[in-house]
């Protein structure tokens, strides 16, 4: 909006005529005593006799609508809490205030004391007694928040969806009982939080291309993180046995739905476990928290009824490809079988493919997209899994797991392998799969190698993606829902 629009014209006209009065449209001396919310469940019940004997109170808030009836008016106003509404009358507020009275806009902030009463329908107010403006609103506020365009409004000024749309402020409330349960649950097991760099010199952790950065002291190129799992194992290798860090990873790739170059992961881990107990650990984590924020065990999700009902199937990926495509499980990283099988499903991305790979790739084309309940998926090719422990039964594959509900991944964990000669000789192929032209295989890392050599015990590690589990518990239907200031194309290319 321009700032010759005529409505933000006739606002600064009033912020002039308030100004002119004597009165700051910005001070900071009121402190409400009440919420709205607190007001409704002190007051909301109480009889006519008793609400009547009430003392004065103070809230403020946002005013979300005015009606003006000359010597009266009312005024609903929101705060943090919800709303609740204002009466303002001439007799009661006293020449001066209800002049101020008359020049506020909606989105105006104000302070009111007063005492609580029921209008003849009924509805619990605040008689005014004193009104206070607080912040002066320069901008009105949209009258109407749907369609496309608005849709990309709504992302890029979050602070107007906020203002104007509770189901926003239910997510980002959410989001903070969601984290909040996570850590109290790993704390309650053990688990320490900690801090790892966001900035790294290599790139490690995960299949993801980087962001690259320049620290001009060191004339050093650096990478925003696109994973804490080297640094955490680091942690275990000194003593840490069960850690954990909720925080940023960036990753330079595509927007959708579900994915978003700057997102949060939970990420832990526990010496002396396997990947079979973190699928035990994880079951009961995610039941817990959805019986904490969402009261039960069944989600509505994207047209669905998700049961989070325990015991959750474990199935192998060989086994899920087999029963969608009637190739049977055994023969699948057989080099001829899986490529046909690729070629028929989609094609071969690019010259070279391991088998291993080509089973993953089959896997995210014919069975991700069916997996509504929750589901783990087992035992992950060594080619897609450098990090993770071979299968003692067959070292084709390794002990991993991921979670998948409502058709994405929630989580991804495996007993790590803590063989150094194993895993730099995982490193070395990841080298020679960089230079085929994998942008996103892994580096190097001859440190953590080293850390290796000194010992990690018996470990198991899991990332959850915390975005996308917050999308799962609220019904958000984009990972942009539940970030609240997610990177847009700048408005004039938009």
């Amino acid at each position: 909006m321009p700032e010759d629009h005529e409505q933000i014209v006739v606002r600064r006209k009033k912020l002039s005529a308030i100004r002119e009065r004597g009165i700051d449209p910005y001070p900071n001396d009121f402190r409400p005593d009440h919420t709205t919310a607190e007001v409704h469940a002190r007051f909301g019940t109480l009889p006519e006799t008793e609400l009547a004997a009430a003392a004065s109170l103070s809230v403020a808030g946002r005013i979300m609508a005015l009606r003006d009836f000359g010597k009266a008016g009312f005024v609903h106003l929101q705060d943090r809490a919800g709303r609740l509404q204002v009466h303002a009358r001439r007799d009661r507020l006293g020449d001066e205030r209800f002049e101020l009275y008359r020049l506020l806009d909606l989105g105006d902030v104000v302070g009111v004391i007063g005492r609580p009463f029921r209008t003849r329908t009924g509805e619990l107010t605040l008689e005014a007694s004193d009104l206070r403006l607080l912040a002066k609103a320069l901008r009105p506020l949209p009258e109407k928040w749907h369609g496309l365009q608005d849709v990309e409004a709504r992302y890029r000024q979050r602070y107007l969806d906020l203002i104007v749309n509770p189901e926003a402020r239910r997510i980002v409330e959410m989001r903070s009982r969601i984290g909040r349960y996570l850590r109290d649950f790993l704390a309650a097991r053990g688990y320490v939080e900690v801090e790892t760099p966001m900035m790294q010199p290599i790139v490690g952790g995960a299949a993801a291309r980087p962001f690259v950065t320049h620290h001009n002291t060191l004339d050093l190129d650096l990478y925003l993180r696109i994973s804490p799992e080297l640094y955490l194992k680091r942690l275990v290798v000194g003593g840490l046995d069960r850690v954990y860090e909720i925080n940023r990873n960036f990753r330079n790739e595509g927007i959708d739905t579900t994915h978003f170059p700057e997102f949060t992961m939970l990420e832990f881990y526990q010496a002396y476990a396997t990947y079979e107990d973190l699928m035990d650990l994880t079951e009961e984590m995610i039941i817990g928290l959805a019986r904490e924020v969402g009261g039960g065990t069944t989600l509505a999700y994207r047209g669905h009824t998700i049961d989070l009902t325990p015991p959750w199937p474990r199935r192998t990926m060989a086994d899920l490809v087999a029963e969608r495509t009637g190739v049977a499980a055994a023969r699948l990283l057989e080099a001829e079988t899986i490529a046909a099988l690729a070629e028929r499903t989609g094609g071969i991305e690019r010259p070279g493919m391991a088998p291993g790979e080509l089973l993953c790739t089959v896997f995210e084309r014919v069975v991700e997209p069916e997996l509504v309940q929750p589901t783990f998926v087992t035992q992950f090719p060594v080619e897609v899994s450098p990090l993770a422990r071979r299968n003692d039964g067959d070292p084709r594959f390794v002990d991993r797991f991921e979670l998948y509900i409502a058709r994405q991944e929630i989580a991804n964990a495996f007993s790590e392998l803590n063989d150094p000669e194993d895993q730099r000789a995982r490193f070395e192929q990841q080298l020679r799969a960089r230079a085929a032209g994998d942008l996103e295989a892994h580096a190097m890392d001859e440190d953590y190698v080293r850390a290796l050599e000194h010992g990690l015990p018996p470990t198991a590690g899991e990332g959850v993606g915390f975005d996308r589990l917050v999308m799962l518990l609220t019904g958000a239907p984009s990972i942009r829902d539940v970030i609240l200031f997610p990177q847009l194309r700048p408005e004039a290319d938009a």
